[in-house]
């Protein structure tokens, strides 16, 4: 049985929603119950291919796109300055920024944080922004526009900055427990 429209509101709004330019002609349906048609062969392999995707495949994608060479790196690499320096900028940097401002600013009064929010998870999502690529490699590759060895340590600096902040971040959520709300304030 086809889905029905229960609201006429409903169907003025997928007419303008399909007619806009920028919709693309995306159809907004709702569905209602579950659907007896099989599970496709497409969706078979989008499940299967769910985990390796985003741990293999686009990480060697980043690499590939930032056009970093390991060939010849040595452990020296990820001991120089500006390795360590670009890479804890990252970690400590946004850290403090991020957290620093929203703590600052819960505390002042002119925020709260949010329900069933804690303190842990503000700091575990803090760690999180430290995740920065795209911005980083722009602006390390401009500063050092004529030196190879140089925007070669500002690339592993990023990707070991942006890959430590992905993992304490991930680690500090995965452990961090919400807030306890009483009974009367959850809504």
């Amino acid at each position: 049985m086809p889905p029905t429209l229960r609201n006429p509101d409903q169907l003025r709004a997928g007419g303008i929603d399909t007619a806009h330019p920028a919709s693309g002609g995306q159809h907004w349906t709702p569905i209602e119950g579950q659907s007896s048609v099989p599970i496709d062969t497409l969706h078979r392999l989008e499940h299967a291919l769910h985990g390796f995707v985003p741990f293999v495949v686009i990480p060697i994608f980043g690499f590939a796109n930032a056009g970093v060479s390991f060939a010849g790196m040595t452990a020296d690499a990820l001991t120089d300055r500006l390795t360590l320096g670009v890479a804890l900028g990252l970690l400590l940097g946004k850290l403090v920024g991020v957290f620093g401002s929203a703590a600052l600013v819960i505390r002042l009064g002119f925020a709260d944080l949010p329900t069933r929010a804690s303190w842990p998870q503000l700091l575990g999502v803090s760690m999180l922004c430290g995740i920065g690529f795209t911005m980083s490699l722009f602006i390390g590759l401009l500063a050092f526009a004529d030196n190879v060895e140089l925007q070669n340590e500002v690339k592993v600096g990023i990707l070991l900055g942006s890959l430590t902040a992905g993992l304490i971040g991930w680690l500090i959520l995965r452990f961090a427990q919400p807030e306890r709300v009483p009974a009367a304030r959850v809504a």
